[in-house]
């Protein structure tokens, strides 16, 4: 007799430094391994497959991807996040658990996904944003990047944002919201669509950057998305200071984050 299986929908948050990023690899420990291992010890050893909205690579950061799990037993909502609080390391987190249809996959079902890259913007750096953010030592012009940015919102050819070893079958994606801004002594680039190509957000970062401090004007950042060529575009940006801020979903998930208080 087959055991029945329920299907659990978790948020989690990690800080990327020490995984070789979600997915399994045979070069390092990911994400996705840490998550199977503590769940499969959640539930006394049982054989546990997690699936994600997407992989993030090696150092990317995450605030919310959503991952699910079929396990043999049902638990509370607040067992999930004390126990995986007590099992996996400090650098990742279940911020929320919650039972979902049997159907439900993360990678099929999501609508986009939003994305932050930060920049420290000071001379001294600072010890608590140490690959948390691309430290510049230097004041960018966030209007000119801002401005830059808005030419590639919309459907595009993004060739010249597409790293070497891209398996997308096809270079066109389609960037719902860009914008660049100054939080206090940082710069944050939101960016939101539906699916983006390997390093598309970190290479649209580098090539802002560009524009930042003063390289590359407005203007060119246009010539370059129509020329298809990765070679006119600037440097991927580093991996830490991107973060995957939000999953999308329509209609929206709404987490209970209180699920682990006293």
């Amino acid at each position: 007799m087959t055991t029945p299986l329920f299907r659990w929908r978790l948020r989690l948050a990690w800080f990327g430094d020490a995984y070789v990023g979600w997915q399994r690899q045979p070069n390092g420990l990911s994400v996705q391994e840490v998550v199977e291992d503590a769940v499969s010890g959640f539930f006394g050893g049982v054989p546990v497959i997690a699936r994600a909205a997407g992989r993030l690579d090696a150092g990317v950061h995450s605030r919310g991807q959503v991952v699910v799990v079929d396990v043999p037993v049902q638990r509370s909502s607040r067992a999930w996040v004390r126990a995986l609080a007590t099992i996996f390391p400090d650098d990742i987190t279940c911020l929320a658990a919650e039972p979902c249809a049997p159907d439900f996959e993360p990678r099929r079902d999501a609508v986009g996904k939003h994305y932050r890259y930060r920049w420290l913007e000071r001379w001294p750096h600072c010890p608590f944003r140490a690959n948390r953010t691309w430290h510049i030592r230097r004041r960018l012009d966030v209007p000119a990047m801002d401005a830059a940015a808005q030419v590639l919102q919309g459907t595009h050819d993004y060739s010249a944002f597409r790293a070497a070893g891209c398996t997308a079958s096809s270079p066109v994606r389609a960037i719902r919201h860009i914008a660049v801004r100054r939080v206090a002594d940082e710069v944050h680039l939101d960016v939101r669509g539906p699916a983006f190509l390997r390093h598309q957000v970190r290479i649209i970062a580098g090539t802002l950057t560009q524009v930042g401090v003063g390289r590359f004007d407005a203007d060119r950042v246009a010539a370059i998305l129509a020329s298809g060529c990765r070679r006119q575009a600037g440097l991927t940006a580093p991996a830490w200071g991107l973060w995957l801020e939000e999953v999308l979903f329509e209609p929206p998930l709404h987490w209970d984050e209180t699920a682990g208080d006293a």
